[in-house]
């Protein structure tokens, strides 16, 4: 599989990674643990070499079965990982705090979940309003002066809070929500990537809207994430998305491709970013997505999917 830098950290990854929110279980379809942590299995099996992960996805169960992959793979050396700290997953909630003492806490629990030494990227989850920066970044400064993480990232930060971080903190990579269907970050995601930033996207398929799966609109329980996180299951924006997806249906048809295969190929596509990050709970899923390599998008359909998404969800 083809790799790309990633920013100026030296990381050569490749241009899908592996996203274990619903690995850790909470808020997503059920499967048996066997299960979740064979998709992270397969991921690494089909080449890619760039997990993202964190303890807020199911109190740690995640980061638990990440490490238990990697460690009967014995992947760890090729492997890079992404986790994060500054949010956890308390009673079925999520609560966030960027304070030093929580994060050198977190790092701990996540070393040992992961079963290893070093985290390759350290990501803040979410900006705290009220923690100044210098206390959330300066317990990430000591953390990677004292080796436990290699490169320190940020996920959910406007421009204008980036580079606040930026002023305290050796920033070099940014995670941000972009797909088809979320557009709204992109210039963020582009000046990062101007400034040698490596750029991640995260809900590259809309939550799962973008693989056609969900053609009936329904109700989701109150903590399930698409109802909580992602916008699209429900009215206005679901039957936008289903207008759109009627448009990329002749297209990936025309590719023989599916239509996270498209969602996934449209974004990858975007010179300013480095990777998407897809996820998915079992390994026949993943396969099938990372297929999405195989073939590019040409500027005819490019343009086609690029109008329908701004007429339909602009």
């Amino acid at each position: 599989m083809e790799k790309k830098a990633f920013g100026k950290t030296g990381m050569m990854v490749t241009p899908l990674t592996f996203g274990t929110w619903g690995v850790g279980g909470a808020g997503w379809d059920p499967n048996p643990d066997e299960t979740r942590v064979d998709a992270v299995a397969a991921a690494i099996e089909c080449g890619i070499n760039f997990i993202d992960t964190a303890p807020a996805y199911n109190a740690g169960e995640a980061e638990r079965r990440v490490g238990r992959a990697l460690k009967a793979l014995g992947a760890r050396d090729s492997v890079y990982i992404a986790t994060k700290c500054a949010n956890a997953f308390i009673d079925g909630q999520y609560v966030r705090s960027g304070r030093g003492d929580l994060i050198l806490s977190q790092c701990e629990a996540s070393l040992k979940n992961l079963q290893t030494d070093y985290i390759d990227l350290m990501i803040v989850h979410w900006p705290d309003p009220v923690v100044p920066y210098e206390e959330t970044f300066g317990a990430l400064n000591r953390l990677k002066e004292e080796g436990c993480i290699r490169h320190i990232g940020v996920s959910n930060f406007s421009l204008d809070q980036l580079r606040h971080a930026l002023e305290v903190a050796e920033v070099e990579a940014i995670q941000l929500p972009f797909s088809m269907v979320d557009q709204k970050n992109a210039g963020t995601l582009r000046w990062a990537h101007e400034q040698g930033l490596g750029t991640m996207t995260y809900g590259s398929l809309g939550g799962g809207i973008l693989t056609g799966r969900y053609r009936t609109l329904k109700t989701y329980e109150t903590m399930d994430n698409r109802n909580r996180f992602y916008p699209y299951f429900r009215e206005p924006l679901f039957s936008k998305v289903m207008a759109l997806l009627e448009v990329m249906e002749p297209v990936a048809e025309g590719r023989s491709a599916t239509l996270a295969q498209t969602a996934l190929n449209w974004a990858r596509s975007r010179d300013f970013i480095d990777t998407c990050i897809f996820g998915s709970q079992t390994r026949e899923k993943i396969l099938a997505n990372v297929s999405c390599l195989d073939w590019e998008l040409d500027d005819e359909e490019m343009a086609l999917l690029d109008q329908a998404a701004q007429s339909l969800l602009q």
